[in-house]
């Protein structure tokens, strides 16, 4: 999809942000904080547990978004004596300040992971913790629960360890500072070895039969000058991030499931159906997909930054419908599940890397920590593994909710005013019962949005108004082609955008 980016005025960044400020009381979104939460955020941050280990000496290095300061994980890469690599990974020790059953962890539970809007984000954590006392930000010490994952020479892990540690970022980077390094020559041995590594992993992955989405994001970003509304197609360095995240998450899976308690992130294999589908949209979208090709591999062929492969791929996530969380404790008669895999990385997996955004990963770190001190989780973590999954599932749906609500808005507003204008278009996704139905991509401004045939069928025109059940074949959207798409409704109080076909 095309990394097109419009502007909205700067009067209206005003008024769009008031009726951000309306989605989020329509949405019953918490953005007020108690004041015993705040007040125990304010005591912990003032004495925190710390352990004894001391590793501020290990000169760690995070990789986040430009101007993020909820920095969950911090690594450090090195060539192992006599052949391979070890992969420090130091995870956030949340766990450290927040107190089970105090007035942080009842409204954490209550709002089980950080949402993010254009304007603001709402977080987990109070920001005096999940910004500032427990963030791994650059010169501060911190606890941390310190990963040790030592690899040989194709990257396969030969060793995972974990113990809890106080540490000190280095130095803070983001995706495209990594990227332009490695790409100039000039990367020095940590980022040469995140590379390295990185692509390594990536190679496990495509043994296992695994595969990592490259989906382009849809980004709104508020600018002096207003929002910018684009598209940001992922680097290679995002995937390299990514590998080492999916490493512990994959050796925290493992160790749960060894010890019988834990809390894991799944997904099941597509059926059948869906693949022939998505071979059907191939088809559509002049995407070579030949039989003997293995799905990961035609993935990994594909460039995201060209349009029609960028709109496959966001089909292709429909085959990771089903994600859940799933808690498990043998000694307690919660048996782990029969298929503990995740479909879309071929292994089992555990979200732990993340717990200052995400409510479910302290209690997973808390596990693997005293499983892998020959401990037993504490009950306050294995006791409330069950109610986490299911908050943590349900999160996930609000999360979602959330986001595309978010650009609804900001789309609608930047088309206001233009109804009736005429914008080139992609079709990238048809309506298997009402062929007349899809979504269309503008090639510019970066907009996904409704589109309905005009003039066909009961019910349908460029009124957006819902067609009938008897639109005749010749109404079909054509799948992946180009068309004229005319604006209908660009309505920012429904958070409503609608195209018809000319």
């Amino acid at each position: 999809m095309p990394r097109r980016k419009l502007r909205v005025k700067a009067a209206d960044s005003a008024r769009i942000n008031a009726e951000l400020a309306e989605l989020r009381a329509a949405l019953e979104i918490r953005t007020e904080w108690p004041e015993a939460a705040l007040a125990e955020a304010e005591r912990a941050a003032g004495s925190p547990r710390l352990p004894d280990h001391d590793a501020t000496g290990l000169p760690l290095f995070t990789v986040d978004p430009p101007g993020s300061r909820d920095l969950d994980q911090a690594m450090h890469l090195a060539h192992r004596p006599g052949g391979g690599y070890r992969v420090h990974y130091a995870i956030a020790d949340v766990a450290a300040f927040v107190r089970p059953g105090g007035a942080i962890d009842e409204e954490a539970r209550r709002r089980v992971q950080t949402l993010y809007f254009p304007d603001r984000s709402v977080a987990l954590h109070p920001t005096r913790l999940s910004e500032d006392a427990a963030s791994l930000l650059p010169g501060e010490p911190r606890p941390a629960l310190l990963w040790q994952l030592d690899l040989d020479e194709d990257g396969a892990v030969v060793l995972a360890d974990l113990r809890r540690a106080v540490v000190r970022s280095h130095r803070r980077l983001d995706y495209a500072a990594v990227q332009r390094a490695v790409d100039a020559g000039g990367a020095d041995e940590q980022l040469a070895l995140l590379a390295t590594v990185g692509r390594l992993r990536e190679e496990r992955e495509r043994e296992r039969g695994g595969i990592s989405l490259p989906v382009p994001e849809q980004e709104i970003e508020e600018t002096p000058r207003g929002y910018v509304l684009g598209y940001r197609a992922p680097t290679p360095a995002d995937g390299w991030n990514a590998q080492i995240s999916l490493l512990t998450g994959m050796a925290a899976a493992e160790l749960m499931l060894d010890a019988g308690v834990g809390l894991l992130r799944t997904l099941p294999a597509a059926p059948s159906a869906a693949y022939e589908r998505l071979r059907r949209t191939a088809r559509a979208l002049d995407i070579d997909w030949p039989d003997g090709l293995p799905y990961p591999e035609l993935v990994r062929s594909l460039d995201p930054d060209r349009p029609l492969h960028a709109a496959f791929l966001n089909e292709c996530t429909g085959l990771l419908r089903g994600a859940g969380h799933r808690a498990f404790d043998t000694a307690r008669g919660r048996p782990a599940p029969a298929d503990p895999g995740h479909a879309a990385l071929a292994a089992p997996y555990a979200h732990c890397t993340a717990p200052l955004r995400r409510l479910g990963d302290r209690f997973a770190q808390e596990v693997c920590a005293a499983v892998a001190a020959g401990e037993e989780p504490p009950d306050w973590a294995r006791e409330a593994l069950e109610d986490v999954a299911a908050l943590m599932t349900a999160g996930d749906r609000r999360a979602a909710e959330v986001e595309r609500a978010c650009v609804d808005l900001v789309e609608a507003e930047v088309l206001s005013g233009r109804v009736g204008e005429d914008f080139p278009a992609v079709v990238i996704d048809v309506d298997g019962k009402r062929p007349g139905r899809g979504t269309v991509q503008l090639r510019e401004p970066a907009v996904r949005a409704r589109c309905d045939r005009a003039g066909t069928g009961p019910g349908e025109g460029a009124d957006g108004a819902s067609p009938g059940d008897g639109e005749s074949p010749g109404a079909a959207l054509p799948l992946g082609g180009r068309i004229a798409a005319r604006l209908t409704v660009a309505d920012p109080a429904t958070r409503t955008v609608r195209f018809a076909a000319l």
